[in-house]
């Protein structure tokens, strides 16, 4: 993927605590899989137990800062560049599911024309709004991360937006609190083994419950030396055979 996934660095603070998670998305073709790497890093507070999610790769936020504004304010302004941004999703729509160089050339075609309007549209825009009021912000949010925004249309292996990193972020988020009674730090690096797996098994296709049992069943008579055996990728042939889960 283009560009680097830049994360800040931490606090020099015993009392905060990071998990970085690394989302792969696939991008299917008739000839091969590509796949997009989002990063985003979610930090806790142990004494507070605050948790705080900053994301590597701003997309789909900036959308919600104006959907906001326009919720508190009503603003024709809100409401025309809202319009201008859903222009550009009826287009992915059309190529999604298609090579990365057919979904790269309707964009090329397409997107960036309206893209390049919408940014002409914000920057006018600005100029008539006060700086401190709720939209002003949201569109200097844009601005900013404007070549994060349209980095997907010189790509074609890229989403218009993180959407389905975020979805895929909801099964940490739900067991945040869990992360509290870890125990230890060496607990933490466990739970993260554990999540790695698990996401290893959805990546290819297979139920974690089936494979966990699976390895369990078998993990204290096989050799040491063919671990890479009980990987999820090379297990999952034998999680399709009903005869070979049960025996």
């Amino acid at each position: 993927m283009p560009g680097d996934i830049n994360v800040a660095d931490l606090p020099a603070d015993a009392s905060v605590r990071s998990l970085r998670v690394h989302f792969y998305l696939e991008h299917n073709e008739t000839t091969a899989a590509q796949w997009q790497h989002v990063l985003m890093l979610l930090q806790i507070r142990i004494d507070s137990g605050q948790w705080a999610l900053s994301r590597a790769w701003h997309k789909a936020h900036a959308r919600r800062g104006i959907y906001e504004a326009w919720i508190a304010q009503k603003s024709p302004i809100a409401q025309a560049i809202l319009e201008r941004i859903k222009a550009l999703y009826p287009i992915e729509d059309a190529v999604r599911g298609q090579p990365a160089a057919q979904r790269l050339a309707a964009r090329q075609a397409h997107s960036v024309p309206k893209l390049t309007e919408l940014k002409r549209y914000l920057e006018t825009a600005l100029s008539s709004l006060s700086r401190k009021c709720t939209l002003a912000k949201a569109i200097r949010y844009c601005l900013v991360r404007w070549p994060a925004l349209t980095r997907y249309t010189s790509d074609g292996c890229l989403e218009i937006d993180n959407s389905a990193a975020e979805r895929a972020l909801r099964t940490v988020a739900l067991g945040r609190h869990n992360f509290l009674f870890a125990g230890s730090d060496a607990g933490g690096e466990r739970a993260a083994g554990m999540y790695s797996l698990i996401g290893t098994c959805l990546l290819n296709g297979i139920d974690p419950e089936g494979y966990l049992r699976y390895v369990f069943e078998r993990i204290a008579d096989h050799p040491v030396n063919r671990i890479a055996e009980l990987l999820p990728w090379n297990v999952a042939p034998h999680l399709a055979d009903p005869i070979a889960v049960a025996a």
